[in-house]
């Protein structure tokens, strides 16, 4: 029966050899990198990324992460590509070939009809001295000095390596691309992350209305007000100016500290200073200011005129949070 402890050693031996194996790639980005980095950016086509086995699941990740960060790509799999696939490639493509050995059946196979086609072609390859490697315009070494399997046999580190030299690729192009936050928006729409990136204060804010009172007003038309919109507040105006906010909690404060209500005005009981927000600001930074400050409420505005109120309950609908 194997132990804990043996189980814990296993893991850290595996974590251990991988991160050597990604410490020793910083040794290996030369010119070939730099040239592949400007071949991309300068490419009128695509990047046609290809593999076999492990190495086809890996391709089809480091396709996944271009195309998520402006650079367009396509999977082709290296045994598909011989049978049909090659016309997924177009003149103006850059093709990237990833393999530990570089001498497989399905490389070899490959490997010729791809220089003829005259694309560049770039090894991602962990033998240097492989007919891939020979055979490339360009070479990314991700050669390791063992697989963390026991048996050195199954594609663990060299795995690793591929993948993290395909981030250092992609990183490497958004870097040069300045790509931006709004850029990365614009290919994750979907989801919490698409919304944190794209989603404003405005698009939240102008669905709720916008509740107000006068600072003369009474606590009938405050409560009235509150109830009415279902965002736990109100906003103070007096001739377009914010003179403060009034939140459920001021009213239960208000009712602890009054017996006699009669005569107290929206002025009375507001709170002053209230925290706001531009409505073109993104709602992700809304979600910030209400967690620095312990709040459920901002009030939304345009150049400090009050435009609407964007709650909590918002950010929680849209999954922000």
């Amino acid at each position: 029966m194997i132990h804990n402890i043996d189980i814990k050693k296993s893991a850290v031996e595996t974590l251990e050899l991988e991160a050597t194996a990604i410490q020793h790639l910083t040794q290996t980005i030369g010119e070939d990198f730099v040239s592949v980095v400007n071949k991309i950016l300068n490419l009128q086509g695509r990047v046609i990324v290809t593999g076999v086995g492990k190495s086809a699941i890996i391709a089809q990740k480091i396709v996944a992460t271009f195309n998520s960060t402006g650079t367009p790509s396509i999977f082709m799999h290296a045994a598909d590509a011989i049978h049909g696939d090659l016309g997924i490639i177009q003149e103006n493509d850059l093709i990237i070939a990833l393999s530990k050995s570089g001498n497989t059946p399905e490389i070899k196979v490959l490997v010729p009809f791809l220089k003829q086609t005259g694309n560049t072609l770039v090894a991602l390859v962990g033998n240097l001295t492989s007919f891939l490697a020979q055979q490339a315009d360009y070479v990314l070494d991700t050669s390791v000095s063992r697989e963390a399997c026991p048996n050195n046999l199954a594609p663990t580190t060299s795995t690793t390596a591929q993948l993290a030299m395909g981030d250092a690729l992609a990183v490497s192009l958004l870097t040069c691309r300045q790509f931006s936050d709004r850029d990365f928006a614009k290919y994750h729409p979907g989801g919490a992350l698409g919304k944190q990136l794209y989603l404003r204060v405005a698009d939240l804010s102008d669905q709720n209305g916008r509740p107000e009172v006068a600072p003369q007003a009474n606590i009938r038309e405050v409560i009235i007000t509150i109830t009415k919109f279902r965002l736990g507040a109100t906003a103070v105006i007096d001739k377009h100016e914010i003179l403060g906010i009034i939140t459920d909690g001021d009213i239960r404060r208000m009712l602890e500290k009054y017996e006699d209500l009669t005569g107290l005005t929206a002025g009375d009981i507001m709170a002053t200073s209230p925290k706001t927000i531009e409505r073109n600001e993104l709602a992700v930074e809304a979600l910030q200011q209400m967690r620095q400050h312990n709040i459920s409420q901002l009030l939304a505005t345009q150049d400090g005129s009050y435009q609407g109120i964007i709650h909590l309950q918002d950010l929680l609908k849209e999954g922000i949070i």
